[in-house]
Protein backbone atom coordinates (compact mmCIF):
# COMPACT_ATOMS: atom_id res chain seq x y z
CA UNK A 1 0.00 0.00 0.00
CA UNK A 2 1.44 3.47 -0.62
CA UNK A 3 0.40 6.64 -0.11
CA UNK A 4 0.57 9.05 2.61
CA UNK A 5 1.21 7.56 6.45
CA UNK A 6 -1.27 8.50 9.14
CA UNK A 7 0.75 11.61 10.45
CA UNK A 8 0.35 12.92 6.63
CA UNK A 9 4.12 12.33 6.15
CA UNK A 10 5.09 10.34 2.38
CA UNK A 11 6.37 7.26 2.89
CA UNK A 12 10.75 7.33 2.43
CA UNK A 13 12.01 4.70 -0.07
CA UNK A 14 14.27 1.94 0.66
CA UNK A 15 17.66 2.97 -1.28
CA UNK A 16 18.55 -0.11 -3.54
CA UNK A 17 22.31 -1.13 -3.85
CA UNK A 18 23.82 -3.29 -6.21
CA UNK A 19 26.72 -5.63 -4.39
CA UNK A 20 29.77 -5.61 -6.92
CA UNK A 21 32.59 -8.06 -6.49
CA UNK A 22 35.89 -8.46 -9.24
CA UNK A 23 38.62 -10.83 -8.86
CA UNK A 24 41.30 -11.64 -10.45
CA UNK A 25 43.13 -15.44 -11.11
CA UNK A 26 45.45 -17.35 -13.09
CA UNK A 27 43.87 -19.81 -15.61
CA UNK A 28 44.80 -23.43 -15.19
CA UNK A 29 43.44 -24.29 -18.68
CA UNK A 30 45.59 -26.62 -21.30
CA UNK A 31 46.05 -24.66 -24.59
CA UNK A 32 44.37 -27.71 -26.32
CA UNK A 33 41.09 -27.72 -25.69
CA UNK A 34 41.07 -24.20 -24.03
CA UNK A 35 39.01 -22.42 -27.25
CA UNK A 36 36.05 -25.31 -25.95
CA UNK A 37 36.34 -24.74 -22.37
CA UNK A 38 35.83 -21.03 -22.30
CA UNK A 39 32.84 -21.40 -24.55
CA UNK A 40 31.38 -23.57 -21.83
CA UNK A 41 32.72 -21.32 -19.13
CA UNK A 42 30.73 -18.61 -21.14
CA UNK A 43 27.26 -20.75 -21.62
CA UNK A 44 26.90 -22.19 -18.05
CA UNK A 45 27.81 -18.39 -16.63
CA UNK A 46 25.67 -16.59 -18.79
CA UNK A 47 22.56 -19.48 -18.20
CA UNK A 48 22.94 -19.33 -14.27
CA UNK A 49 24.06 -15.56 -13.67
CA UNK A 50 20.64 -14.98 -15.32
CA UNK A 51 18.67 -17.18 -13.33
CA UNK A 52 20.36 -15.78 -10.60
CA UNK A 53 19.82 -12.00 -11.40
CA UNK A 54 23.47 -11.96 -11.08
CA UNK A 55 25.34 -9.73 -14.45
CA UNK A 56 29.29 -8.93 -15.08
CA UNK A 57 31.57 -9.41 -17.53
CA UNK A 58 34.44 -11.46 -17.44
CA UNK A 59 38.18 -10.78 -19.39
CA UNK A 60 40.61 -14.05 -20.48
CA UNK A 61 43.84 -12.75 -21.43
CA UNK A 62 46.41 -16.11 -22.27
CA UNK A 63 47.20 -16.51 -18.53
CA UNK A 64 44.33 -14.78 -16.43
CA UNK A 65 41.15 -14.62 -15.93
CA UNK A 66 39.78 -10.97 -14.54
CA UNK A 67 36.12 -11.12 -13.18
CA UNK A 68 33.31 -8.67 -12.75
CA UNK A 69 30.12 -9.87 -10.93
CA UNK A 70 27.06 -7.35 -9.53
CA UNK A 71 23.71 -8.71 -8.05
CA UNK A 72 22.26 -9.14 -4.93
CA UNK A 73 25.44 -9.82 -2.22
CA UNK A 74 24.76 -13.28 -0.67
CA UNK A 75 23.98 -14.69 -4.23
CA UNK A 76 27.23 -12.86 -5.53
CA UNK A 77 29.44 -13.55 -2.46
CA UNK A 78 28.15 -17.42 -2.69
CA UNK A 79 28.76 -17.72 -6.45
CA UNK A 80 32.76 -16.22 -5.51
CA UNK A 81 32.83 -18.84 -3.17
CA UNK A 82 32.15 -21.39 -5.74
CA UNK A 83 34.39 -19.80 -8.00
CA UNK A 84 37.30 -19.75 -5.87
CA UNK A 85 37.63 -23.45 -5.55
CA UNK A 86 36.95 -24.09 -9.60
CA UNK A 87 40.15 -26.10 -10.90
CA UNK A 88 40.64 -24.24 -13.89
CA UNK A 89 42.16 -21.40 -12.55
CA UNK A 90 44.35 -20.47 -9.09
CA UNK A 91 46.05 -17.06 -7.51
CA UNK A 92 42.24 -16.35 -6.96
CA UNK A 93 42.49 -12.45 -5.63
CA UNK A 94 40.25 -10.32 -4.47
CA UNK A 95 40.24 -7.16 -6.23
CA UNK A 96 36.90 -5.15 -5.26
CA UNK A 97 34.02 -6.19 -2.77
CA UNK A 98 31.41 -3.49 -2.24
CA UNK A 99 28.16 -1.85 -2.44
CA UNK A 100 27.95 0.58 -5.18
CA UNK A 101 24.26 2.65 -6.87
CA UNK A 102 23.80 1.04 -9.52
CA UNK A 103 24.69 -2.14 -12.29
CA UNK A 104 27.34 -0.76 -14.80
CA UNK A 105 26.35 -4.53 -16.44
CA UNK A 106 22.62 -4.75 -16.10
CA UNK A 107 22.41 -5.36 -20.12
CA UNK A 108 25.10 -8.78 -19.39
CA UNK A 109 24.03 -11.96 -18.02
CA UNK A 110 28.25 -12.44 -18.77
CA UNK A 111 30.03 -10.20 -21.48
CA UNK A 112 33.29 -11.50 -22.49
CA UNK A 113 35.61 -8.21 -21.83
CA UNK A 114 38.65 -7.89 -24.62
CA UNK A 115 41.99 -7.22 -23.76
CA UNK A 116 43.40 -3.80 -25.05
CA UNK A 117 42.33 -2.93 -28.62
CA UNK A 118 39.80 -5.49 -29.18
CA UNK A 119 36.39 -5.11 -29.33
CA UNK A 120 34.00 -6.08 -26.32
CA UNK A 121 31.27 -8.82 -26.99
CA UNK A 122 28.56 -8.37 -24.65
CA UNK A 123 26.51 -11.23 -24.86
CA UNK A 124 23.26 -12.70 -23.20
CA UNK A 125 21.55 -15.87 -22.88
CA UNK A 126 17.79 -16.10 -23.80
CA UNK A 127 15.20 -18.28 -25.38
CA UNK A 128 16.83 -19.13 -28.71
CA UNK A 129 20.68 -19.48 -26.40
CA UNK A 130 23.52 -17.10 -26.10
CA UNK A 131 23.28 -14.05 -28.51
CA UNK A 132 25.48 -10.82 -29.02
CA UNK A 133 23.37 -8.26 -27.05
CA UNK A 134 21.79 -5.41 -28.66
CA UNK A 135 24.58 -2.70 -29.75
CA UNK A 136 23.94 -0.57 -26.82
CA UNK A 137 27.33 0.39 -26.17
CA UNK A 138 28.87 1.47 -22.57
CA UNK A 139 28.33 3.95 -20.12
CA UNK A 140 31.23 5.76 -18.32
CA UNK A 141 30.43 3.58 -15.52
CA UNK A 142 30.86 1.10 -17.18
CA UNK A 143 34.13 2.15 -19.01
CA UNK A 144 35.67 2.92 -15.55
CA UNK A 145 35.09 -0.67 -14.25
CA UNK A 146 36.28 -1.75 -17.79
CA UNK A 147 39.27 0.08 -17.23
CA UNK A 148 40.05 -1.76 -13.63
CA UNK A 149 40.05 -5.02 -15.11
CA UNK A 150 41.95 -4.37 -18.31
CA UNK A 151 44.58 -2.72 -15.55
CA UNK A 152 44.03 -5.92 -13.33
CA UNK A 153 44.98 -8.03 -16.37
CA UNK A 154 47.48 -6.04 -17.31
CA UNK A 155 49.09 -5.73 -13.33
CA UNK A 156 48.93 -9.78 -13.75
CA UNK A 157 50.41 -10.64 -16.97
CA UNK A 158 53.60 -8.45 -15.75
CA UNK A 159 54.16 -9.52 -12.63
CA UNK A 160 57.11 -11.78 -12.14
Amino acid sequence: MSGPTPDGAQPQSTPTTTFRLMYRSRSRLPDDGRRVELGNIFSVARSRNKASDVTGALLVTDGWFVQTLEGDETTVRDLFARIETDPRHDEVRLIEARDVPDRVFSHWAMAKVAADGEPDIPLIAGAKGVTRAAGRGTTPEADAVLDVMRAAARDAEAAP
